[in-house]
């Protein structure tokens, strides 16, 4: 079948090639450069810091200098130009929001979005990737459905999808998959890093197994 999609901007190239982007949130943002140490040694190449966590900017500052260039490092929960501007200033790759916004900034941003109304908008407004959310209640099956008669959008599901539900909705036609609190855990406030890097492995052999 002819892809008609327009190409992506490497950023998104990347993201939709890793098809995992692990979404960063906690009360305090300080164990977040351990657990990005971990994150990337497992195979995860995209990370998203949500600016909901005490010290976001600041960690996504610090994750940009410790981690490899080939890691994406993207701001999350984006609500408004202020948040925007900030994140892209902290060395945000890419941004993300719960919801759809007028954003114009100078990096991918990858707007929230629910009905098929709103992510045909968002895919009308040139969003290279879009976030559907909260995804979980909705399953794969939405997804599917979907994108019958939306096949050039490029689906970002997040929210309440668990390690187990990875490789279901690349399968069903998401680009990837946004994966929070299932994959980081307790690693945040204290909890294992060893069954942190457990649950990477997992989530990156789901996304190779949805793709051999």
């Amino acid at each position: 079948m002819t892809d008609h999609r327009a190409p992506l901007d490497p950023v998104s190239a990347a993201i939709a090639d890793a098809g995992l982007v692990a979404i960063l949130r906690a009360p305090t943002a300080s164990a977040f450069a351990a657990i990005a140490d971990v994150l990337v040694a497992a195979g995860v190449t995209a990370l998203e810091i949500t600016l909901t966590s005490q010290g976001a900017l600041e960690a996504i500052a610090g994750l940009r200098r410790q981690l490899p260039e080939t890691v994406r490092v993207g701001a999350g929960t984006v609500l408004t130009d202020d948040d925007a501007k900030a994140a892209v200033d902290a060395g945000a790759s890419f941004l993300v929001s719960p919801v759809s916004l007028p954003l114009r900034p100078d990096v991918p941003f990858y707007p929230g979005t629910f009905s098929p109304t709103e992510v045909y908008a968002a895919h009308r407004s040139g969003a290279p990737l879009i976030k559907l959310f909260p995804a979980g209640g909705l399953g794969p099956g939405y997804l599917k459905d979907l994108r019958g008669p939306l096949p050039d959008v490029r689906i970002l599901p997040t929210g309440g999808i668990g390690l187990d539900d990875i490789a279901k909705w690349l399968q069903a036609g998401a680009v990837a998959v946004g994966v929070g609190g299932p994959l980081v855990g307790d690693a945040a406030t204290g909890g294992s890093l060893t069954a942190l890097a457990a649950r990477a492995r997992h989530a990156v052999d789901a996304v190779n197994f949805a793709r051999s």
